[in-house]
């Protein structure tokens, strides 16, 4: 974190570290070099990357159907098509189908503003993921409407003002994001003219007028994407010049040493958008600015583990303890913006940072079977329930509540964080390759080399397991280089072909690339060697974290789940449908039915020996993100802390400053995944 601005520089160019040619494997037919990012200079006309004057980016975005996900990201998924997401419809009242402003040209409905857009940016994509017809067909019922009801300026989506001609225009930027995945589905043109005809509108209105409410100018980045997702297309100049409209009329994320504001959600997406700019000014100081912005908020309210920073709706002075929590929204943000940073700088940090978030910190706001979600969640939160816990939080009410009718915001948005996430576990290069970049289970399908289509067929359990294993399925030989990012926390990781060991020295935080004539049946084995890691975080009260290769381990605390009526125990501004069955949808607080309040006894002179990985079956349910079905355990010893309490507030107190003296006994004490523990102590005190 301390060279992060060097990181922006190594993201303008290639490195390139070592290159080395293997006799002894197929006539010297495989060539394997370790990278940084891939080169630019090629071009992929099977895959949309940037036209110029915009720079190429070294990873370019697969479309939603290519990659078919098994395992436990399967499940995820499956998970949230029978659960919450996939049965939004019959709950949400913003989902309804009367009194909806997404239903009429007008833009006129009581119903209408971020909350639709958001659940079907994920609701949607899962459908062509899972080629789920139902889905799919609820899914088109949208996209028709919004196409059809594109009004005779441009103009589209609910009729918000927010001053006196002032269009918000913040609801149609996730919106446009739908359109365009349907498009990737379907090939629709109608998605084209559509945008072209809304872009002209756009660049009609005058700046005076145009992002000027809150979110829609904070939140300008989301409209850029997809100006240039357009420009891509079409190659229509005018939209150069929207994008520099766009760019100079959004919330200024380019100040050295503060941000626009400091809601949580609003940083997670919009503090790339000086880097989305920097595609087209070539200005590297909008790159560097994005890198500040993320440096900047997680230097003052970042040092937990997790991957996030304490925002509880805003980050406030003070408040930087790892009881502060982020929403599921900035979870789901986050992740987006890291895919995205990932795509145009080639910098592998951001696929470092996405699956830390995804494994230790996304699982975790919801109940494990996907059927509710909580607004907040923390790093330290040993209680889950629909008390007011302000100012101990930013918002004042039921906010760690897990109730599905609850949250408006999250309750649809979190729908894009897995989908989005299985989206981008594979990108193609600008050499007519693939790289492989969150390691999931499944089956990626794309154009490589010459043209040809190839699949390559993932086996693994990662991030619960040290290995992966491709296999290539074509119809005849294909010549394409294959990337394997190495994660940065990854020593000595290794790669086979065929059985045999390919001599090269995996890097952490680079690529492994291996350039060869491909046959059916390949079989490519990367082992990435997982070690106890301990993370001291120096700047809150020395607490530490623990870590198993990506994963971080939490106490094991007995989760006691206590079923509520989810309408008594909704957020003030929830809503929802007159038919929903609260009982059929109950909302759960969760109360610790064990002690938490423990400090870790480490061996200061080497603290990964205090600690012993045990490592159990896996779980049958294909479902390992909680406490019960953890497939790793990690031992530890522990001493209680007796005046570390629940405060005032309702919440954790604060870390004591580590060390701590206490003359308590010695306890054995379990550790689990972060990402499974809807109750969890994460960073933790020392005891001397």
């Amino acid at each position: 974190m301390n060279n992060f601005s060097k990181r922006a520089a190594i993201g303008v160019s290639l490195l390139l570290l070592c290159s080395s040619v293997q006799p002894g494997l197929a006539q010297s037919r495989i060539k394997t070099e370790v990278v940084s990012k891939p080169e630019t200079s090629e071009v992929n006309k099977f895959y949309m990357n940037n036209r110029a004057p915009l720079l190429k980016q070294p990873f370019m975005k697969l479309p939603v159907t290519s990659f078919k996900p098994g395992g436990w990201l399967k499940k995820a998924l499956v998970l949230q098509r029978e659960g919450l997401t996939g049965n939004l419809g019959e709950i949400s009242i913003w989902l309804s189908k009367e009194d909806n402003a997404w239903l009429n040209k007008e833009g006129k409905g009581k119903y209408g503003w971020e909350e639709l857009p958001y659940w079907l940016k994920g609701y949607a994509n899962i459908g062509y993921m899972l080629n789920d017809p139902k889905m799919i067909s609820d899914a088109k019922f949208w996209i028709e409407a919004v196409l059809s009801n594109q009004r005779d300026n441009g103009d589209f989506g609910p009729d918000v003002e927010k001053g006196k001609g002032k269009r918000d225009l913040w609801t149609n930027m996730p919106m446009i994001w739908c359109l365009q995945s349907y498009y990737e589905y379907s090939g629709d043109k109608r998605v084209i003219d559509f945008m072209t005809k809304y872009f002209k509108w756009q660049l009609s209105v005058p700046d005076s007028l145009f992002l000027e409410d809150y979110w829609e100018n904070s939140r300008g980045g989301d409209n850029l994407y997809s100006v240039f997702w357009l420009y891509n297309i079409t190659g229509d100049k005018w939209l150069l010049d929207l994008a520099a409209k766009t760019d100079r009329n959004t919330a200024n994320w380019r100040q050295a040493d503060n941000l626009p504001n400091w809601h949580n959600v609003n940083i997670a997406e919009c503090f790339r958008e000086p880097a989305q700019y920097y595609l087209l000014s070539h200005d590297v100081k909008d790159l560097n600015a994005s890198y500040n912005n993320f440096k900047l908020i997680r230097e003052i309210y970042g040092h937990v583990p997790g991957g996030m920073f304490g925002a509880d709706e805003n980050a406030r002075k003070g408040y930087d303890d790892p009881r502060q929590a982020t929403e599921t929204c900035g979870f789901v943000e986050q992740m987006t913006s890291d895919q995205m940073m990932l795509r145009s700088t080639g910098d592998p940090y951001w696929a470092d940072n996405c699956e830390d978030i995804a494994f230790n910190s996304f699982p975790a706001a919801f109940m494990p079977d996907y059927k509710a979600l909580r607004y907040l969640t923390a790093p330290n939160m040993v209680i889950s329930d629909s008390k007011n816990h302000h100012p101990g939080i930013d918002n004042s009410g039921p906010f760690l509540m897990m109730n599905p009718f609850s949250s408006r915001c999250c309750q649809h948005n979190h729908a894009a964080g897995w989908v989005y996430y299985a989206e981008n576990s594979w990108m193609a290069t600008p050499d007519r390759g693939l790289a492989a970049q969150l390691y999931a289970q499944g089956d990626v399908t794309a154009k490589v080399g010459d043209g040809k289509e190839v699949t390559l067929s993932a086996v693994t359990k990662y991030p619960f397991e040290e290995s992966v294993e491709l296999t290539v399925r074509t119809a005849s030989d294909v010549s394409f280089p294959l990337y394997l990012r190495i994660p940065s926390w990854c020593r000595q990781a290794s790669v086979k072909l065929n059985g045999k060991a390919i001599a090269v020295k995996a890097e952490s935080g680079q690529y492994v690339k291996i350039s060869n004539l491909w046959k059916n049946g390949d079989k490519i084995s990367l082992t990435l060697p997982m070690q106890l890691k301990v993370r001291t975080w120096e700047k809150n009260k020395n607490s530490v974290s623990v870590n198993y290769g990506p994963l971080t381990y939490s106490l094991n605390i007995k989760e006691n789940y206590i079923k509520k009526d989810s309408k008594e125990t909704a957020i003030g501004d929830s809503g929802w449908q007159e038919k929903a069955d609260p009982a059929k949808w109950p909302s759960f607080e969760i109360h610790p039915a064990s002690d938490w309040n423990f400090g870790l006894v480490i061996n200061t002179a080497n603290p990964e020996t205090s600690f012993k990985v045990q490592k159990r079956a896996w779980p049958s349910d294909d479902n390992p993100f909680t406490n019960q079905t953890a497939p790793i355990q990690i031992v530890a010893t522990g001493r209680k802390l007796p005046d570390w309490k629940i405060d005032e507030h309702g919440l954790v107190s604060v870390l004591p400053q580590s060390p701590v003296r206490v003359n308590t006994e010695k306890v054995k004490l379990t550790l689990v995944p972060m990402g499974g523990s809807r109750l969890r102590i994460s960073s933790f005190p020392v005891v001397n």
